[in-house]
């Protein structure tokens, strides 16, 4: 099994950590997270990724997949 954490600070800014390796970060709402949105399978989503608050997406992309103990909270 990987580990995976997703860390969202209060100003926006996201982490996404792997196996203990930080893969990605960025901020929501700049230009370029806009540009990114817009070439995902998300861009006809008014706002994708802009909610203070809401649900979770687990996502696949074609394979077999499978989570467990997935822990939400705040810190």
């Amino acid at each position: 099994w990987n580990r995976g954490r997703i860390i969202v600070y209060p100003n926006g800014h996201i982490e996404h950590w792997l196996n203990g390796f930080k893969i990605v970060s960025y901020d929501r709402g700049t230009p370029i997270f806009y540009a990114l949105v817009a070439r995902s399978k998300y861009a006809q989503w008014k706002n994708f990724g802009m909610a203070p608050t809401g649900r979770i997406l687990l996502q696949e992309h074609g394979t077999v997949v499978s989570f467990r103990s997935i822990k939400i909270k705040t810190l």
